[in-house]
């Protein structure tokens, strides 16, 4: 190799990091920009202002988002036939999944999986095979529910926006036909296994797909129900559902953890037209609170507990390809 080719490949990688770390940078200082604009005793009135009942109606559709998708690795678990019980199984995906909108996926969807399945005695396999049934699912829901707001029902843009509702129509139904191509995946390949660089997936059936599609799509409405009654009902269900799911989006894309001010940053880009910013942002800081902070506490809690009960039955993380039970 020559000396060209190897100057090339050594700073190929700072370059990279170099470009990602601008990225972020560029985001922190619009952020920090943005929230020095802002007049936060306006956004702390607005939250004080908030209703007891829309705070309790809120707060009912976040737990019910958070008992449903703690059911996700229960589809797992039917999948590779492990034997966890219900409640455990169920405390393990809440704990990830508090821990995941806080912290970020790395941290709370697969290390804190690994962690409190291995310790329960899963194989690694099987917590691999349980944690990407369970993204997929909620994924799978995502691209159902974005397909059929943006293609029916897409969200008003701010005026000076150029971008008209015929793309947001035309992604929606993008989205929908990938749905669709899942289904009949899962309808005329069940029990097939795909090999991906040496793991194997296998094609649930066509039942199961579908239940996948029924309890994601119902989390993410739930969600932006949460969201909805905190505004008070200014803004039409869909389109706050619409710009929820287009900062999810953008959350997942940019790696800030919880999306950081990226949430807030896409709901004021999108209702600040219709919605006083100072009322946007108390609405989006309950919801925070709701969604994110009191479930953090509790799965804190549970996740000492769980891990207390791991080692008060000797539990230990388990040889590859044997499971407790088994």
């Amino acid at each position: 190799m020559s000396t060209i080719a190897l100057s090339r490949h050594n700073w190929r990688p700072w370059a990279r990091r170099a470009a990602v770390w601008g990225f972020f940078a560029l985001i922190a200082w619009l952020l920090v920009r943005q929230a020095l604009a802002i007049d936060w005793e306006d956004v702390f009135d607005a939250i004080r202002a908030l209703p007891a009942t829309s705070l309790l109606a809120a707060a009912a559709l976040a737990a019910c988002s958070f008992a449903l998708y703690s059911t996700y690795d229960l589809l797992g678990r039917r999948l590779t036939r492990h034997r966890l019980g219900t409640p455990t199984v169920m405390g393990v995906t809440f704990i990830s999944y508090a821990f995941n909108l806080n912290l970020g996926s790395l941290v709370g969807g697969v290390a804190f999986r690994y962690r409190l399945y291995s310790r329960l005695g899963l194989s690694n396999d099987t917590i691999t095979r349980v944690l990407g049934f369970s993204m997929l699912t909620n994924w799978l829901g995502y691209l159902v529910v974005a397909g059929t707001v943006f293609c029916f029902w897409p969200m008003t843009l701010p005026p000076e926006w150029k971008i008209g509702s015929e793309g947001l129509r035309i992604l929606g139904a993008v989205l929908l036909v990938v749905a669709l191509a899942y289904l009949v995946l899962c309808a005329v390949a069940r029990g097939h296994v795909w090999r991906v660089r040496g793991f194997g997936l296998k094609v649930p059936g066509f039942a199961m797909a579908v239940l996948q599609l029924a309890m994601s799509c119902a989390n993410w409405s739930l969600i932006g129900g949460v969201i909805w009654f905190l505004l008070q009902g200014q803004v039409a269900y869909a389109q706050v559902l619409a710009v929820l799911l287009a900062a999810a989006v953008a959350g997942v894309l940019t790696h800030v953890p919880a999306g950081l001010g990226v949430l807030e940053a896409v709901f004021v880009a999108l209702l600040s037209h219709e919605v006083p910013q100072a009322q946007l942002l108390g609405a989006l800081l309950a919801y925070r609170g709701l969604y994110y902070l009191l479930p953090l506490a509790v799965a804190a809690l549970a996740y000492l507990f769980t891990e207390a009960r791991a080692r008060r039955l000797g539990v230990h993380t388990p040889r590859k390809g044997r499971e407790r039970g088994k």
